[in-house]
């Protein structure tokens, strides 16, 4: 055999970004371990600083001289959302088991470890806050192999690291450990071919009123293309945009990363499985297919609690109901902004028309007063399930919102550590205080409270309609100009 005949030209390796599910218990330090990774900031933007939709987002870190591409899945830490955290772990090739080392092993980390173990996939254990002087990393090792967790050099073969996203401890060697992990369990992921028939999991649904259903999905095999016709469920479409974690339009997208269709008749339901019309894949995900339980009912029961619902995303949706009591009945559930029509069916029904995150415009509010129909909007879930209990057991529902006024931001001033809004008020009065819902168009922005009101450099107690301030809100909300505030009870 000649030496030319030898010698074969070397393939280039083709890599596919392994995609990463992180979970763990609340205030962990999951999603700030995120931010130091891709160098944003949303934990800064979320209310109550808990993780409340799945997010999906890719980095690029340089490995053995080559770029790669690794997208995370940062599911949610709160225990209600347990069902959200465990799809979070389906469709993931490696699982983050984030623990931190001061507090060690809690009861959202145990279910974790659950969800990871009933995955079948690899798993890191990352312990966070590793710069704290209290932190006990022995301790908390201990902890996690009781769980059943063997880490390397101490019985088992399951990877771990300390890091510290507070002053970026070992942030790049996470990365790099991820990438040897993904490598040392290919043949796990050798199904995984850019040919094959394309196959995606829904992990996030909503309906924009502006750009209709959006569904987020994890690419699992093949390619999507815009123009391309798909199927979830019966829910058909045709793909008109597709949006990376940037919000970037891209023509096409392949296995490992994460993307927003645009183009579904209706939305499709968190979990399912997205495939091309037409396909063999579409056959057997369709055959699959279990819709997702629930406690809804079209009739009312005047002995029990009813309900309308409505929810910034389905998958908010599906985690307050699943958690909600039993004998709470769900009249009718729906995700977007509140309308007049589920003020009258509420009032039709005797129900409470209860929002999650969801748009609510002034004349709603007026309506529910004149109809008498309780509407509460919460943006953290856990006070909206136990407000809604609280009901259960035969206590007052807090009363109905008040609102004491409107007012316009102007500006925007650095005062301490903290901005100072310069404010016009529009109607009624602003006073310290109040409780402050911070709107940008329909959008509710967030809900914080009024600490401190000025004019000048004078502390008073309130502004007066069409007279112009500057309040300090606590906590502070991410606000720009043209931006308004409802003040309520």
């Amino acid at each position: 055999m000649g030496k030319k005949e030898e010698v074969t030209k070397a393939q280039p390796t083709q890599y596919f970004p392994p995609v990463v599910a992180v979970l763990g218990h609340v205030d962990h330090g999951k999603t700030t371990l995120l931010d130091a990774i891709r160098k944003s900031n949303i934990a800064a933007l979320e209310t109550g600083g808990i993780t409340q939709k799945i997010g999906a987002s890719g980095v690029e870190v340089m490995h053995d001289g080559q770029r790669r591409r690794i997208t995370f899945i940062d599911t949610p830490g709160h225990q209600t959302f347990s069902q959200m955290r465990s799809r979070g772990a389906s469709v993931a090739d490696i699982g983050l088991l984030i623990v931190s080392a001061v507090d060690g092993v809690m009861p959202q980390t145990k279910e974790s470890i659950t969800v990871l173990k009933q995955a079948n996939i690899p798993i890191i254990v990352v312990f966070t806050k590793s710069d704290l002087p209290d932190k006990n990393i022995e301790k908390t090792k201990q902890q996690v192999i009781k769980e059943g967790i063997l880490l390397e050099g101490l019985g088992g073969d399951v990877p771990y690291i300390e890091v510290s996203a507070k002053i970026n401890k070992n942030i790049h060697e996470l990365l790099e450990l991820i990438l040897l992990v993904f490598e040392l369990h290919q043949e796990m992921f050798a199904k995984h071919l850019k040919e094959a028939q394309f196959l995606g999991i829904i992990i996030e649904s909503k309906l924009d009123q502006k750009a209709g259903p959006r569904a987020t999905v994890v690419i699992k095999n093949g390619t999507i293309h815009v123009k391309d016709e798909i199927i979830a469920e019966s829910i058909e479409g045709k793909v008109r945009q597709l949006l990376n974690d940037q919000g970037k339009q891209v023509p096409g997208a392949t296995i490992g990363e994460a993307i927003e269709i645009l183009g579904f008749e209706k939305v499709p339901p968190v979990g399912s499985i997205v495939a091309k019309k037409g396909t063999d894949t579409q056959v057997a995900v369709v055959q699959n297919q279990a819709p997702v339980s629930s406690n809804t009912s079209l009739h009312h029961d005047e002995h029990k609690l009813s309900i309308v619902l409505v929810a910034d995303s389905f998958g908010s949706l599906e985690a307050i109901i699943n958690s909600l009591p039993k004998e709470i009945i769900v009249i009718a559930k729906k995700t977007g902004e509140i309308t007049p029509s589920d003020i009258f069916l509420a009032k039709s029904t005797k129900s409470l028309v209860i929002g999650f995150n969801a748009k609510i415009l002034p004349d709603i509010q007026n309506i529910a007063r004149t109809e008498k129909v309780l509407l509460k909007n919460y943006t953290i879930i856990y006070e909206l399930l136990d407000e809604v209990k609280d009901v259960m057991e035969g206590k007052a529902l807090a009363e109905q919102e008040e609102v004491f006024g409107k007012a316009k931001v102007l500006a925007s001033f650095p005062f301490e550590k903290t901005k100072v809004l310069g404010i016009v008020v529009l109607e009624g009065r602003v006073a310290k205080g109040d409780k402050a819902r911070l709107m940008r168009g329909d959008l509710i922005v967030g809900e914080s409270n009024i600490v401190s009101v000025r004019q000048g450099k004078n502390q008073i107690s309130k502004i007066e309609e069409k007279s112009e301030g500057g309040i300090i809100i606590s906590p502070l909300l991410d606000f720009v100009t043209s931006d308004m505030l409802i003040c309520h009870r």
